[in-house]
């Protein structure tokens, strides 16, 4: 399984993603965040589902790039990027779907292209169409999705900074890191800055955070402990009042 998280604030975007690869019982650790760098052209792409179907459409985009194929507006290149995505199903999704596995392969685009207003940040579903995210929806995960959206509904919206943002971001992939098994450090983390084109990329180890993951879940138990407690009389008021044990000899 995968966890890719990339938020859009005011200030930029943030990308997030943990490299752990499952093959049967081995592990591997390989990236998942494909960046495309140069002048007044910045994007980054991310994906969940099968490894070698990632790949071959990664594959095929980085050829149109080498031969010349350029895109003034995100959109653009996410239209070319579904195009691909569509092109390695045509080729693979029979012999997947004979051997047992399903062409599942959702992605997360994100960046700022020459003329593009402002970043702009996308998910493309396995049929090649998308949707933009904006102000109502400031963040989208693919893979496992399920543990770390809380955090992010509570506490993400459009006017969050960059630093805030990749707070909540780390938590709420730690909260998925110790719910599954399959999701694992290290991370990568790319951020980008509005209007900058220039994307920063950094690798995070288990290492680095374990101090911010401590703190975080000392922090929730000591919040847990001093909740106050008075609105729940009315509820254990009503238990037996409990049972003394047998008097020793």
């Amino acid at each position: 399984m995968t966890y890719c998280l990339a938020i859009k604030v005011k200030e930029g975007l943030l990308a997030l993603a943990d490299t752990r690869i499952t093959s049967g019982t081995d592990t591997t650790v390989k990236k998942k965040v494909f960046l495309e760098q140069k002048e007044k052209h910045s994007l980054f792409i991310m994906t969940s589902g099968l490894r070698s179907v990632r790949d071959k459409a990664i594959q095929y985009f980085k050829d149109l790039l080498e031969e010349g194929v350029e895109h003034n507006k995100l959109y653009k290149a996410v239209n070319a990027f579904g195009e691909q995505v569509r092109r390695a199903a045509e080729e693979d999704r029979g012999s997947l779907e004979k051997a047992g596995f399903k062409f599942n392969l959702n992605t997360i685009v994100g960046g700022q292209l020459r003329d593009d207003e402002e970043h702009k940040l996308f998910l493309l579903y396995p049929e090649g169409n998308w949707v933009e995210l904006g102000q109502g929806a400031p963040y989208v995960i693919i893979g496992n999705s399920g543990h770390g959206k809380a955090i992010l509904n509570r506490t993400l919206d459009n006017e969050c900074t960059l630093k805030q943002a990749l707070k909540a971001g780390f938590l709420s992939f730690d909260s998925t890191r110790v719910s599954a098994n399959d999701v694992e450090f290290p991370i990568d983390v790319v951020l980008y800055q509005k209007n900058s084109f220039k994307l920063v990329e950094h690798r995070y180890e288990k290492k680095d955070l374990e101090p911010i993951s401590s703190q975080w879940a000392s922090a929730l138990k000591n919040t847990l402990h001093q909740l106050p407690e008075d609105w729940m009389e009315a509820t254990f008021s009503r238990l037996p009042p409990p049972k003394r044990g047998p008097k020793g000899g």
